[in-house]
């Protein structure tokens, strides 16, 4: 950085790893400090973007200070030359955001002077809240214990730095993303590349450049390179097999997160060389630890029950109105358990519910408190929060493993005769998103399956209701299926036909040899041929009789076997 000349006629020196501007007798010996304060982990200027340059011509010497640029806004170094108006050096290097350790975000971030200045408004702009608040080490990563607590085997290989390839799988909003940032952001500190795509936008083509450059490095620098995949589910099979033999040899080492069961949608011989990772949702502690970090981050005050809101010197220093934003600790609580384990929900419903009432504030200020007391202020309630969600965050996924799962305990609940556990699962499904159609068609084979002769009648019900569910479809064919289950659930239960049938199907595949031919008694007639080969002939006409007519019907190796009796082995 080429020296410049500051208000006193000395020579100003800008450090190239904190950009803070100091005397140039004094930079050797501030570069030391910073190096060994972690400044190194900074990128270079160089690699850092042009996100916003200084005016046509520079900043002059005595420029007015209403023509400089504003103290938060990002400027490229290398057009960032002196301050000039009498400034220090020590006011220099504050203004230019060099200030690295003066502040840090809740989630463990670093943050710029301008970042930690910021008003209300401008922190639920920009990047969702769930974004900006993304931890970045394992220390401030929350929930999981079960999998990243201390003494687990995989907390240990993380934080020594000895990264096996990976699958995490659970589900959305649970921290299978953030674990991915934690584990760059260490990698990067010791020396090893890491590499992100998206299955929803990456092609073959770029799996296969990236594990090009994978090669060069391992083979010329020695340097390991890490690749993680969101979203892995979305690649075919030919796409996961071009990672077999690399992931193989430890040419990368392969992070994969997804939704989706990797039993189903993960190749068995490439899931045989990673181990997977089963996150899972978060717990209502967990949530609201979250969410208290976001209410700090956002300058928040929590009031509780009975508590009285403060005066506007006393409470939040938000710029975003002339009032203070204060949050029911109850709304944090039901929103905790409403986003049923999904951060980013909670993080979203959140941010929305906060933007409203803020916006809210500014076009009808609030002249007393929701509490009564005779503060001005805004106050987001539980209200607002269930406003912003409309309705408990359900987990399902219509063609993932969440769909087998609840059509299982459906199942399952009304074989035991649990009506309240049959029509609980029913809801989860048909809430969300589940077609009526789909689970019309289960109860038609249940009808058979598990009540079957104890009640003839279920099968009837199941047409009905498979008819009702196609002629008005939902939600008001929800109650339709509804009694449905409920019947199911109380009538008495035989699998005497069903368990009859799965004999004949074993009986027939172990049958070795020919199958047995049918008995010329039973076969049809025809025509005379037949008849002289003996088709029909001897067959007893049972109407023709008025007592039981002793005939076989089973061919001569079957003769008397009961299948109503035989039990498969």
């Amino acid at each position: 950085m080429e020296p410049t000349e500051g208000a006193e006629g000395e020579r100003v020196v800008q450090c190239p790893v904190c950009l803070r501007e100091l005397p140039g007798a004094d930079i050797n010996a501030h570069l030391d400090r910073c190096l060994q304060a972690g400044g190194a982990e900074a990128e270079p200027p160089s690699k850092r973007p042009r996100l916003a340059a200084a005016p046509p011509g520079g900043q002059a010497e005595g420029q007015p200070e209403e023509a400089r640029p504003p103290a938060g806004s990002p400027v490229f170094s290398l057009f960032h030359k002196g301050r000039g108006g009498g400034q220090s050096p020590a006011a220099a290097g504050g203004r230019s955001g060099a200030g690295r350790d003066e502040a840090a975000e809740p989630g463990g971030h670093g943050c710029a002077a301008a970042l930690c200045g910021e008003s209300l408004a401008q922190k639920l702009e920009g990047k969702p809240l769930a974004e900006r608040l993304r931890p970045d080490t394992l220390g401030n990563y929350v929930g999981q214990e079960r999998v990243l607590g201390a003494q687990t085997l995989l907390r240990s290989l993380l934080e020594s730095h000895e990264i096996p390839s990976l699958i995490l799988w659970g589900p959305p909003g649970c921290g299978k993303t953030t674990l991915a940032h934690i584990i760059a952001n260490s990698s990067k500190k010791n020396g090893m590349r890491f590499v992100t795509l998206s299955a929803t936008s990456a092609k073959t083509n770029d799996v296969r450049d990236v594990i090009s450059q994978a090669q060069n490095e391992k083979r010329l620098f020695k340097r390991k390179t890490i690749l993680f995949i969101d979203e892995i589910h979305r690649f075919n099979k030919s796409q996961q097999d071009t990672f077999l033999p690399h992931v193989e040899c430890g040419t990368v080492t392969l992070i994969g997160a997804t939704t989706e069961n990797p039993s189903f949608q993960v190749n068995a011989a490439l899931l045989s060389r990673c181990r997977v990772i089963v996150l899972e949702k978060l717990s209502a502690e967990a949530m609201e630890a979250i969410l208290l970090r976001a209410v700090r981050f956002l300058g928040l005050q929590v009031v509780g029950q009975g508590d009285q809101l403060g005066t506007p010197a006393t409470g939040s220093s938000s710029k975003s109105s002339e009032f203070p934003v204060y949050i029911e600790e109850k709304a944090l609580n039901t929103l905790a358990y409403l986003c049923d384990g999904d951060a980013r929900t909670g993080l979203n419903g959140l941010q929305l519910a906060v933007q409203a009432r803020v916006a809210a504030g500014r076009n009808a200020p609030l002249n007393t408190s929701a509490k009564g007391g005779a503060a001005h202020g805004i106050v987001v309630t539980e209200e607002h929060v269930k406003e912003g969600l409309q309705r408990s965050h359900i987990l399902y996924d219509r063609a993932g493993e969440e769909h087998y799962n609840c059509i299982s305990a459906l199942h399952k609940s009304m074989r035991g005769s649990d009506e309240n556990a049959s029509l609980y699962w029913l809801a989860r499904m048909l809430e969300g998103g589940e077609d009526p159609l789909y689970v019309a068609r289960r109860l038609v084979r249940f009808a058979s399956e598990d009540i079957g002769l104890a009640d003839p009648l279920a099968l009837t019900q199941a047409v009905a209701a498979y008819q009702g569910c196609h002629f008005i479809g939902m939600p008001e064919c929800e109650v339709i299926l509804a009694q449905c289950v409920v019947y199911f659930a109380r009538a008495p239960k035989s699998i005497e036909v069903y368990r009859a049938y799965g004999n004949v199907k074993e009986c027939l595949r172990t049958h070795t040899g020919p199958l047995p031919p049918v008995p010329l008694h039973l076969r049809n007639a025809p025509t005379r041929l037949m008849k002289n080969l003996g088709y029909g002939k001897g067959y007893k006409y049972n109407p023709m009789y008025k007592g039981p007519v002793e005939q076989d019907y089973l061919p001569e190796e079957l003769k008397g076997t009961d299948f109503f009796k035989e039990r498969k082995t």
